[in-house]
């Protein structure tokens, strides 16, 4: 007998309905319950086929576990060295080389040491930052947030330069990610699951939380959702995640991919709505069962993405520029559903090309009270923002409606 665990948290809906999902399906000689750990041995297994991870990012014990039980032979979902190791500003890098646009974003430094260091331990940091080409680069406004963080937390709007050195005094030993404003049209939030069944959904992110998926919208343009389809099958694939939800924001008819690194995406039923909540379950559940058949005990269960693919087999990347985004068709047929409609994409042509995007270019910043890598006399608290690289108002003459998890 095979069994599929989940591990979880605070989270109630998703976790006992995927497991009943799996148990009503009555496939021979599989079952799913809650994940119960009584003692974690150096080198022995669990007594699961598959685990859904869905806590251990908040949880280090859980992580270590989880690692140890997938060398023992655990197909884990999601890959929790490859997740351990993975974070948004280099996810942004990958989608760049990939040709999926992005906000354009930089990597700032911690206002403060890091628990241990110096300023012996910067040498190599130049003092001050060039912060004009930063600005430059970026524009205002913008958003800052933590190169690695989720949960909306440490989210802030920055305004101009003198607004950014405010907020940058509260962030402490946070790397930050200062990034574009896309004022955007439109806005989706995709789930991908095995890295070819995708759910797009329409959304409004500056929402109440429970209402962001009843967005009143029209629906989306056919050519659009086959564009975001595609980008969200090849970062997925690419990244090498199970599970995941992809956000993109549509300016000037380009969606932009603005969070793509969410392993363990909202699946409330509360937040995304029953519709939703059915497909993920439904979906999730299959797919579990379908790695479940594949396990083998003893070996690497996990999945590698194409970007470690390449890596090991010394593989350039295919850099393709933004301002001609064309995603190529998915490699195997795969499942997409857009709100309540399901159906299999089996065309392979290609989408129509993404219109050119000509960003207006920021004014520098003069060289003046450059922040430093040192802790403040006396950090502001942070002035939390809850959307990324989205605005809070559009300007003027046109529409607008906007992001992180």
């Amino acid at each position: 007998m095979k069994k599929i665990g989940i591990l979880f948290g605070q989270e109630n809906t998703f976790p006992q309905a995927f497991i009943d999902r799996i148990n009503e399906k009555g496939e021979k000689d599989i079952t799913a319950e809650f994940v119960r750990i009584d003692k974690i041995l150096q080198g022995e297994p669990l007594d699961y086929a598959v685990i859904v991870d869905r806590i251990s990012q908040d949880v280090p014990f859980y992580r270590a576990a989880l690692k140890n039980a997938a060398i023992s032979g655990t197909a884990v979902i999601n890959n929790p060295f490859w997740w351990s190791a993975d974070e948004k500003f280099f996810n942004n890098a990958l989608a760049v080389k990939l040709g999926i646009p992005v906000p354009k974003t930089v990597l700032l430094p911690s206002r403060e040491h890091p628990t241990g260091t110096t300023d012996q331990s910067f040498r190599n940091l130049a003092y001050p930052l060039d912060w004009d080409a930063i600005f430059d680069y970026v524009g205002f406004p913008a958003y800052m947030k933590p190169f690695d963080g989720g949960g909306w937390r440490d989210v802030y709007k920055i305004s101009d330069k003198e607004d950014l050195w405010t907020k940058f005094e509260g962030t402490g030993e946070l790397v930050m990610l200062l990034q574009e404003e896309i004022v955007f049209d439109d806005y989706f939030r995709c789930y991908c699951i095995g890295g070819k069944h995708v759910r797009i959904m329409q959304y409004e992110p500056r929402n109440p939380h429970h209402l962001r998926y009843e967005h009143g919208k029209a629906p989306a343009d056919k050519k659009l959702l086959k564009t975001i389809e595609e980008y969200v099958l090849k970062l997925n694939q690419y990244l090498g995640y199970d599970f995941n939800t992809v956000e993109f924001a549509v300016r000037d008819g380009i969606p932009y991919a603005i969070d793509f690194c969410n392993p363990a995406p909202d699946a409330d039923i509360n937040s995304v709505g029953q519709e939703n909540f059915d497909w993920v379950v439904e979906t999730a559940a299959t797919y579990a069962i379908e790695r479940a058949k594949q396990q083998k005990d003893g070996i690497d269960n996990l999945t590698w993405g194409e970007y470690l693919k390449a890596s090991v087999g010394k593989t350039p990347l295919v850099s393709a520029p933004v301002k001609a985004a064309k995603a190529s068709a998915p490699a195997a047929k795969a499942n997409v559903s857009v709100g309540a409609i399901d159906h299999t994409i089996t065309e392979e042509a290609k989408p129509e090309p993404v219109a050119e995007e000509k960003p207006k270019k920021a004014k520098a910043a003069p060289k003046a009270k450059a922040a430093k890598t040192s802790v403040p006399a006396a950090a502001p608290a942070p002035v939390a923002e809850e959307n990324v690289a989205t605005p809070e108002t559009a300007k003027k003459g046109k529409k607008a409606t906007k992001k992180k998890e």
